[in-house]
């Protein structure tokens, strides 16, 4: 049971079908040569289908994934799925796109995707872990917050709230002064959140490394328990991102970002309170917005 666990876990796929090829009975092999070939393809068919395409039954489909490790085929349909996040370029997504999304039904299509996103991350969710999270980055000396690529939106927009909440919160970005330089002061007493999707970018994987060295408690956000930077987590929340597109649907992940900003929000009711009013009269003073007169008189 442990050593399949640790199969479902393994990013290594393609690695493990190689490994376990000369074992395999000659139908088993010519699975194992379509989604070597093609596991873009697999990745979204079903048992049968799999089967129809290299005439072979569905059970003998079924019984390949168990060789491999895997206590069912949805289990090695979801390890073809995460290997794509990760495999594909931008423009195969694109292609896988054009066969998954049909033209006509193109806006319900991706409407529906984002909702099944946030569904399956509620459905998910650790509450357990949620509360401890919210918990620990409430009562932190810094928070440290990493993210890059497209992740950056979710950063920024994380940082802007927490920094109206909190008041201790850096967003490390690229600029003048080296990454490196900017968490140079990172103890034992600070949290790190380190946000990464598809396709994750190696950069922030390598600074969570750094992290974890000097001690800090590291919160990671990402869609999978085989995301790269899980590795380093002390704390994981997961919020599904499925998109086959070039676009990253970062639906689910904001969602989830919102009940975080919202929950510790609580915790500080009259510091927002005033910190809001606050701003109000700046924002009036130096019509940061457009008020309604001022939208009248046009």
């Amino acid at each position: 049971m442990e050593e399949h666990r640790k199969l479902e876990k393994s990013n290594n796929l393609i690695e493990n079908i190689k490994r376990q090829y000369p074992k395999l009975s000659k139908s088993q092999k010519m699975i194992a040569d379509f989604i070597l070939s093609q596991y873009d393809k697999a990745a979204f068919m079903t048992a049968s289908k799999l089967g129809q395409s290299v005439n072979v039954s569905e059970s003998t489909v079924v019984r390949f994934a168990n060789t491999l490790g895997y206590s069912g085929y949805p289990k090695l349909q979801k390890a073809l799925q995460e290997l794509i996040k990760t495999k594909l370029t931008t423009i195969q997504r694109m292609e896988l796109s054009n066969n998954q999304i049909a033209q006509d039904t193109l806006i319900k299509d991706v409407f529906k995707s984002d909702i099944e996103n946030i569904q399956a991350t509620l459905e998910e969710l650790n509450k357990e872990e949620f509360t401890k999270i919210v918990d620990k980055l409430y009562h932190s000396r810094r928070i440290y917050i990493i993210g890059f690529r497209t992740t950056t939106v979710l950063t920024e927009f994380l940082g802007f709230y927490l920094n109206l909440i909190l008041d201790n919160v850096t967003v490390v970005t690229y600029g003048i002064s080296d990454i490196f330089e900017q968490l140079i002061n990172v103890t034992s007493e600070d949290m790190v959140i380190g946000i990464s999707f598809p396709r994750y970018s190696s950069k922030t994987t390598e600074i969570l490394k750094f992290i974890q060295k000097k001690g800090a408690q590291i919160i990671t956000i990402t869609d999978s328990e085989l995301s790269p930077i899980i590795e380093y987590s002390d704390h994981n929340l997961i919020a599904k991102s499925n998109m086959v597109s070039f676009v990253d649907s970062l639906v689910a992940p904001l969602s989830l970002i919102n009940a975080l900003l919202i929950s510790l929000g609580m915790r500080e009711k009259e510091k927002i309170t005033k910190t809001f009013k606050e701003l109000e009269n700046i924002w009036e003073q130096y019509e940061i917005y457009t008020s309604k007169e001022n939208f009248s008189e046009q």
